[in-house]
């Protein structure tokens, strides 16, 4: 056992040491030093570190500038503020965080130094995004001491840190790491040491289903991205996302993920990402990615359906579940609707097509079948994508289009692909945020504030999936897993116990 056994958070009036004085160090001293620390700035290379006092001093400055901090407060947050020449002048630190090169020995052979300058009640803490915290804490005599604390970047903008238990991680240093960056004005969620933590393991599908659907042929990146913008209601689309982020650093931490889990089907890499990789189309940074940027660059428009005829009535047969909204809005808009309580779901359209929503499976297998898309708000949604078969005739696929036009949305028609965009990363989201509460990784709650604070989703998997029904996702994609049986979308033991919780199966 090591000496820490309060869990009340680090006082103010102790030493916050931060080791490594890149622009993730420099935010996360900012945090400390506003937060009321002394901070002590390391670096191992020489004159770095009073090089990093000098950029947060010009961090500090700008906040005066703007009104966010008084200039008494610049002044003793600098006076608080010492850059450190040796790694010995951490010794009285009551809080040590690290954030140097992703190189495991390089950190471990770091944290086997300063376990020899600080006291036994220090708190060692990684700001690893990708690597073990277990295996960085692997060296140390005292490993219960030893905690993940992932900030995201900026790290004095963004809310969410990921408290990160090791395997031998003591529960008292855990809360005091917990309770540590709560006191900083951060929301903290506690996960277990698991390859990508919580918001890099469970946001996989959001890149991975959206390539997967370009690489089927499905739609082209401005499409995708549109449609998971107005339709799903997030923020950014992958493709757009990722050329922000960095191809080669987005798909560095999907590959770190995918080798962490033995090479597992449901984290398997982008081919065409790691195309984009080798021809140094890293994104925004390089002038070119899904995109092209710079001077005269000129953005594609999303695939939008032209005007098309509505029908006049239609039969909506059986329960359209999530969209069910749909109902009610063609009524208003001024659809004749008659409704078949058995049977469905579907929406029968006057030329005897259906328009189904997405449910894994792809229109090719039926007659006439247009699916239509998951919307996080069929009312908010200001697009709609619809897919279908070179089978499906023109005039199903017309009906289809007016009608959801009808309702105001722009429509994109897509290729058959099963599961379409929306639904398939929806579906894939509660799979993976399912398997992580199962396995104790994090709570429900904790892993819906992770993925909305650290990836800015409208809505947290668990709570989206609640939403949605206990099957809607295992249905879902029991269906996709039949038809792409690779192991990718074969449903999580979790996924498939949530889709009986009600004891709908009986043993026989």
């Amino acid at each position: 056992m090591t000496a820490i056994e309060q869990s009340s958070a680090v006082g103010p009036d102790r030493v916050v040491a931060v080791v490594g004085t890149g622009t993730m160090g420099q935010g996360i001293a900012q945090v400390a030093l506003v937060a009321g620390h002394p901070v002590r700035l390391y670096d191992a290379v020489p004159g770095r570190a009073r090089e990093a006092a000098a950029a947060l001093a010009a961090r500090l400055e700008r906040l005066v500038e703007k009104g966010r901090i008084a200039s008494a407060e610049r002044d003793a947050a600098l006076a608080r503020l010492h850059p450190a020449e040796e790694l010995t002048e951490l010794a009285d630190a009551a809080l040590v965080v690290e954030a140097v090169l992703e190189q495991l020995d390089v950190k471990r052979e770091l944290f086997t130094a300063i376990e020899e300058i600080v006291a036994e009640d220090c708190l060692l803490a990684t700001n690893t995004s990708s690597l073990s915290v277990t295996a960085v804490a692997g060296a140390l005599r005292h490993p219960g001491r030893f905690v993940g604390l992932h900030f995201f970047n900026p790290a004095p903008l963004l809310p969410l840190v990921e408290v990160v238990s090791g395997f031998a991680t003591e529960e008292a240093a855990a809360t005091r790491a917990y309770e540590t960056a709560k006191a900083w004005g951060k929301t903290p969620v506690r996960c277990a040491d698991t390859p990508g933590f919580l918001v890099n393991r469970i946001a996989r599908p959001f890149y991975a289903e959206a390539f997967a659907v370009y690489e089927e042929r499905g739609a082209d990146p401005a499409t995708i991205d549109a449609v998971l913008r107005e339709s799903g209601g997030f923020a950014m689309g992958p493709f757009e996302l990722t050329d922000l982020i960095g191809q080669d650093v987005n798909e560095a931490v999907t590959r770190s993920v995918w080798e962490s889990f033995f090479q597992s089907p449901k984290f398997t890499p982008s081919l065409a990402q790691r195309r984009l990789v080798e021809s140094g189309l890293h994104g925004r940074k390089s002038g070119r990615g899904w995109y092209a940027y710079g001077d005269g660059a000129v953005r594609p428009e999303p695939h939008t359906a032209e005007p098309a005829d509505a029908p006049a009535a239609v039969t909506v047969v059986g329960d359209l579940g999530p969209a069910a909204e749909l109902v009610a809005m063609m009524r208003e808009a001024g659809v004749e609707v008659q409704t078949v309580e058995s049977g469905g779901p579907y929406i029968g359209l006057p030329g005897d097509g259906q328009l189904v929503p997405a449910d894994g499976r792809t229109s090719v297998e039926y007659a006439d079948v247009v699916y239509f898309d998951l919307a996080l708000d069929y009312r908010g949604a200001t697009r709609i994508a619809l897919s279908a078969s070179e089978d499906t005739s023109t005039r199903a696929v017309s009906e289809a289009v007016g009608l959801f036009q009808k309702l105001g949305k722009k429509v994109s028609v897509i290729g058959d692909v099963p599961g379409m965009i929306v639904a398939r990363t929806v579906a894939m989201l509660a799979d993976l945020a399912a398997d992580a509460v199962a396995r104790g990784v994090a709570t429900p709650e904790d892993v819906d504030t992770a993925m909305r604070l650290g990836v800015n989703y409208p809505l947290g998997p668990v709570e989206w999936s609640r939403g949605l029904g206990q099957d809607w996702a295992y249905d879902l994609l029991s269906a996709m897993h039949e038809r792409c049986p690779t192991g990718r979308y074969a449903p999580s033991l979790a996924l498939y116990r949530q889709s009986y919780s009600n004891g709908e199966e009986t043993a026989s």
